[in-house]
């Protein structure tokens, strides 16, 4: 069954792009679980008439050692997300994907009132975008099966796991910016909210 011909409810999946492939970080570790829900999403929604915003990170310098210029070549979908035909790209140049891209003004033109975060990194742009939009006004479904992370260093020297951090950005972010969602779930309500 098809959403109406006019959602509220839009898909920002944000920086599933090759560039993060050529950082030191990168680890295929838990990218099949990454790949395998984030289709799922893309093709629920698709299925369901969502529109799905694919966000680019650029940035300078726009020389081909840096993986997020244009100049590397890697500003384009990691090999493993399934092609789709996206209702709108944007490129965004800080973490917050509203800031800089025109995406506001695009979301408030089609009337999206919900909108489901995905993507890479999972506490850092897909963070920072959820907090965002939620304090202007959108309602916000978070799905953290759907973002990727990787281990990181903290201040003290400690190893802070990718699980660690995907469980420490729903904490932050469950009932205060956003409902934390399965897939299944983040479709649901998109459904229930026509």
């Amino acid at each position: 069954m098809s959403i109406s011909a006019r959602p509220t409810t839009a898909l920002i999946l944000i920086d599933v792009q090759e560039s993060f492939r050529a950082r030191p970080y990168w680890n295929d570790a838990e990218a099949p679980a990454f790949f395998q829900r984030t289709n799922a999403l893309v093709a629920g929604c698709a299925a369901a008439g969502i529109p799905v915003v694919q966000v680019f990170h650029v940035d300078e310098p726009n020389r081909a050692d840096n993986p997020f210029s244009h100049a590397s070549g890697l500003i384009k979908p990691l090999a493993e997300l399934a092609p789709f035909d996206p209702a709108l790209v944007v490129e965004k140049h800080r973490h917050s994907a509203l800031v800089g891209s025109g995406l506001p003004v695009w979301l408030h033109s089609q009337g999206i009132r919900r909108l489901i975060v995905a993507g890479i990194r999972t506490e850092q742009c897909c963070e920072t975008t959820t907090r965002h939009a939620s304090d202007e006004g959108w309602e916000v479904d978070y799905v953290t099966e759907a973002t990727l992370t990787f281990d990181m260093t903290t201040p003290s020297g400690a190893t802070l796991s990718a699980a660690a951090i995907r469980e420490r950005t729903e904490t932050v972010l469950a009932g205060r910016f956003a409902t934390i969602c399965t897939v299944e779930q983040a479709l649901a309500r998109a459904k229930s909210a026509e």
